[in-house]
């Protein structure tokens, strides 16, 4: 159930000019999903009545990516035509807001907000105003620092190109997210002025404001200061991305997943895996993909929008794509599974064989250096090094069907369309056009001959160039 008296503001409208990117900074990614997907994830979650995304530079591409989510809230996008600052930004959204809700407004580049923190900030308020979410950082530089007076209460905020040394000297740090009841927040924005460096309208001013009214300010300081990572260019994406991968790999951890080292391991996207799955080092999974339980994935593989069942073995430098595996199926080393491939339990794929839109029956395998595509394989055959399933004409994709109990020799061409029946034997070397029954053997190789006494051609010299 939604909640008619909470209202959420993003901030998404700014250009992030230091990323020297066409791409809007808040659709920039970090583990495969943009900074504002990150952020409207986490508010989404405190279901409030309204979600407000404030929109201005690259507008149509930041629309364009948030009337593709899903959410479970009204989305209102709102843009800013001039951007006058974070306070000129709040003031956009405000005319949709009635006076009794409360107004949590966030910043769309610090992706790693937690919902649980929000939830926190929100239920600080109680009976006051006005309440900030702080942090303390070793090295506050470039951020908004927090003031406070004798009594330790909160009485402003200053921005650094604006503060003294002193005020410098401060840990203390604004995080740019603040709750805030909407008849007090509207009076405030309406008194801020562009006194500052920037000759913009700081959000920030309200704390000043609200202090000079007599009211008093709420901070809840985040325990994790990582949450409260702001992004404005490149190197604090990377660092910021490697804070979220640490996180997930340790939730992995914590539900029984072996990961050997977290520092060299990359999730993008929705990805489950059970417990008792271990995987090595430099693999990149990209989601929706599901790992089951019991599974060994080696070194630099490469698994996206795949299901792999439980208990099975995925060798070293293995690609696998949009595929499906059942039970105990073991693939690789540097195999290659493409788009449309369904292996079923126990079949194995071995090195530099390449998959591609196939079905694999149980027990099937092709073990070495083989290509099928566009394919049907049934239990227990056999692909032997060097097949080929050639399925395109220059024009069309055309299907091989393979029975159940086939055997198939090493460097054979499978010309489809063609049908190869239950328990025949496909002779090595062999190239097949045509249907082969159950239970035959098809050869089609030239027959071999020997000439006695033959001799190899000498090589002829050359004359000296002068």
């Amino acid at each position: 159930m939604l909640n008619p008296e909470l209202h959420i503001v993003i901030l998404a409208a700014g250009k992030g000019s230091r990323m020297k990117s066409k791409l809007p900074k808040v659709l920039h990614c970090i583990g495969g999903k943009p900074l504002l997907g990150h952020v409207v994830s986490a508010a989404s979650k405190l279901k409030p009545s309204q979600l407000h995304v404030i929109v201005g530079h690259g507008k149509d591409q930041v629309q364009d990516y948030l009337h593709s989510q899903t959410l479970d809230c009204e989305l209102n996008v709102i843009e800013q035509v001039e951007q006058k600052g974070t306070g000129h930004a709040v003031q956009q959204a405000m005319p949709f807001i009635p006076e009794k809700a409360s107004v949590l407004i966030l910043t769309a580049d610090v992706p790693l907000i937690q919902s649980t923190t929000l939830s926190a900030l929100s239920d600080s308020m109680q009976s006051r105003t006005l309440a900030l979410l702080t942090a303390v950082m070793p090295n506050p530089t470039g951020l908004g620092r927090i003031l406070r007076d004798n009594n330790d209460d909160v009485v402003g905020i200053i921005e650094e190109k604006d503060a003294t040394d002193t005020q410098r000297a401060i840990t203390e740090i604004n995080s740019g997210i603040m709750c805030a009841r909407a008849k007090e927040l509207k009076e405030w924005l309406a008194n801020i002025q562009p006194n500052n460096a920037q000759g913009e309208f700081y959000l920030t001013d309200i704390v000043g404001l609200a202090h000079q009214q007599g009211q008093v300010i709420s901070a809840l300081t985040v325990a994790d200061k990582s949450e409260v990572e702001g992004i404005n260019s490149r190197v604090q994406l990377a660092k910021v991305e490697r804070l979220y991968q640490l996180q997930c790999a340790e939730n992995f951890m914590m539900n029984g997943v072996t990961i050997i080292d977290p520092q060299r391991f990359d999730i993008r996207g929705d990805v489950e895996i059970g417990a008792d799955t271990i995987i090595d080092i430099n693999c990149v999974i990209k989601g929706p993909t599901k790992i089951g339980s019991g599974v060994t994935i080696a070194a630099n593989c490469m698994i996206s929008t795949s299901n792999i069942g439980d208990d099975c073995s995925i060798h070293a430098n293995t690609v696998i794509e949009s595929a499906n595996l059942g039970t105990q199926v073991s693939v690789g080393p540097f195999a290659r599974l493409r788009p449309g491939t369904e292996l079923q339990e126990r079949v194995r794929i071995g090195n530099f064989v390449e998959i591609k839109n196939a079905k694999f029956a149980e027990g099937a395998k092709a073990n070495h250096l083989s290509y099928v595509g566009d394919s049907t394989v049934g239990k227990n055959t056999n692909i032997g090094a060097g097949v080929i399933t050639c399925n395109y004409d220059g024009a069309n994709k055309h299907q091989t069907t393979i029975g159940d109990n086939v055997f198939v020799g090493s460097d054979s061409q499978l010309v489809a369309p063609v049908v190869i029946e239950d328990g025949a034997t496909i002779g090595a070397g062999s190239t097949i056009t045509n249907k082969v029954n159950c239970d035959q053997l098809a050869i089609s190789r030239v027959r071999q001959r020997e000439i006695d006494g033959w001799q190899r051609p000498v090589k002829i010299k050359q004359p000296n160039k002068k």
